[in-house]
């Protein structure tokens, strides 16, 4: 794993008090679309695609029960081929 998941469960406690909603977003290729919204079941969901549809942009959206959730979302996401989170 590139990021220290320590770190991360510690500055997700520091700005939120779980539970609470928490914004997860993306870039994939179109193909990995799917993938990626089943990351987090029952969320909102906003698309943006790329000016070349190459990349689609997703924003996700749910209240999230703990940090230790949020961090399970991005090692899920980190098994996606190509995923950028920001």
């Amino acid at each position: 794993m590139s990021w220290d998941e320590k770190s991360f469960l510690e500055k997700l406690e520091g700005t939120h008090q779980f539970p609470d909603h928490y914004t997860f977003k993306f870039i994939v290729k179109p193909e990995h679309q799917a993938q990626v919204e089943s990351l987090v079941p029952g969320a909102d969901v906003k698309l943006k695609p790329s000016s070349g549809n190459k990349y689609v942009s997703i924003t996700l959206s749910r209240l999230m029960s703990s940090s230790q959730e949020v961090v399970d979302v991005y090692k899920q996401a980190n098994t996606i081929e190509g995923i950028i989170a920001l």
